[in-house]
């Protein structure tokens, strides 16, 4: 039985960290080892970094060029695409807020103490250049495209692909030719990542190597609270945030919208695919909860794109531990360019595989953040997937219940009478 590649990250992860470990205990001072397991162990991981490092101006200009020329049938929808479009980016704002408010207070990966293990001096947040909302706003706008890119200013970029991909929409039919070339650009890069996670194994095995010859004993136990926090609150905002909300905007119980989405929690929690279960949100939305099938058909495949509130609490508390292992806390006056980065991120790079690992090594890179942590980030990701994906698929279903109710395109009484026989 072929293993997948969460399970030979895992594996690639404890090996690593095993032979780290011995290295640092067991053989401390051999020079086989401490000078040519480790120096090959850093060339490996090097390039891995660097493999990652080369695909995110790519993959961030041609995916957001792409998500905007395909957001383009919202104007068609009038105010029921508005207030999808709407709901989705207040939701993932809410999201983001959320996340570094919570990442701020519990400080996940402080006692980490990675510091040691990349270079003094190596680390240098570029966001300390922005000292206040003005400049940020003004700094956005590019004066040299080409430095823009070679920088690699994520915002600048970002700028640029939303300009791009406005340009092309008003082209109207003459700009076919730009969107294929774009859509085919972002299938090559696509394929691109799927390459380069296919090596994630080999590049965590020798990244581990590197980390696990100088660990100390609170990491992994550091490691372990960051992914209790991530679950913690994304397990908060399935089972309470969206209830709540959907029942103080609609009137539907929470109870009920619990008992509606049930299915939906556990396909998407073993298929860590907000794609793969779209059919299930559009029958929960549909069959269950009683939405409009126009409602549904817009809303459902437009969340899974977009609507990426999971994976931004995720890359937010990510990154912020990241950022604590070693030893460069984020500060609160750059929490606003974060947010506003994720944002960004995810509405334009949410259908990325692996998207959340690589929106992380986005941040580390524009933050200017040892890049070694997203070897942490990667081995444990599957775990995090899987919440990430059901808050994903539930906010979907959220947002398309409030939306249809706002229309009066939603029966409630009809599905749950039909529900209650059915039970019967």
């Amino acid at each position: 039985m072929q293993q997948s590649l969460s399970s030979k990250i895992f594996i690639g992860l404890f090996i690593g960290l095993i032979i780290g470990t011995a290295i640092q205990y067991l053989f401390n001072g051999v020079t086989i080892m401490d000078t040519y397991l480790l120096g090959l162990a850093e060339g490996v991981g090097g390039m891995f970094v660097s493999l990652i490092k080369l695909l995110v101006v790519p993959l961030v200009y041609v995916s957001i060029v792409c998500g905007i020329v395909e957001l383009k049938d919202i104007t068609s929808f009038g105010r029921l695409g508005g207030k999808t479009f709407g709901l989705y980016i207040i939701n993932t704002i809410i999201a983001i807020t959320a996340a570094l408010t919570v990442g701020m207070i519990f400080a996940p990966g402080a006692d980490a103490n990675l510091a040691g293990t990349v270079e003094a001096g190596s680390v240098v947040l570029k966001t300390t250049e922005t000292p206040d909302i003005f400049s940020l706003i003004t700094n956005i706008v590019p004066s040299n495209p080409v430095q823009a890119f070679a920088s690699g200013d994520m915002l600048q970029i970002i700028f640029m692909a939303i300009l791009t991909g406005l340009a092309i929409q008003a082209l109207d039919s003459r700009g076919g030719p730009a969107i294929k070339t774009f859509k085919m650009a972002n299938e090559i890069m696509m394929k691109l990542v799927g390459l380069v996670m296919n090596l994630a194994p080999f590049g965590v095995f020798a990244l581990m190597i590197q980390l696990g010859a100088t660990l100390d004993g609170n990491t992994l136990m550091s490691v372990a609270g960051y992914v209790m926090l991530v679950i913690a609150m994304l397990v908060f905002w399935i089972f309470f945030f969206y209830p709540m909300m959907v029942a103080l905007t609609t009137g539907i119980k929470p109870t009920q919208f619990l008992r509606h989405t049930r299915e939906q929690v556990l396909f998407s929690l073993s298929t860590a695919s907000s794609n793969a279960t779209i059919p299930v949100t559009m029958r929960t939305l549909t069959d269950k909860i009683g939405v409009s099938k126009s409602v549904a058909g817009f809303g459902v495949p437009l969340g899974a794109t977009m609507n990426m509130s999971g994976v931004s609490i995720y890359i937010a508390l990510a990154t912020i531990f990241v950022a604590n292992a070693f030893g460069q806390p984020i500060n609160s006056a750059d929490l606003f360019t974060l947010g506003l980065t994720i944002l960004l991120l995810s509405i334009g790079a949410g259908g990325v595989p692996g998207g959340g690992v690589v929106m992380v090594g986005v941040l580390l890179h524009q933050l200017g953040l040892p890049p070694e942590g997203l070897a942490i980030v990667a081995a444990v990701d599957r775990i995090n997937d899987m919440f990430c994906t059901s808050s994903n698929v539930v906010g979907d279903t959220a947002v398309n219940t409030i939306v249809a109710k706002s229309e009066n395109e939603i029966n409630v009484e009809e599905k749950d009478v039909a529900a209650e026989k059915a039970t019967a």
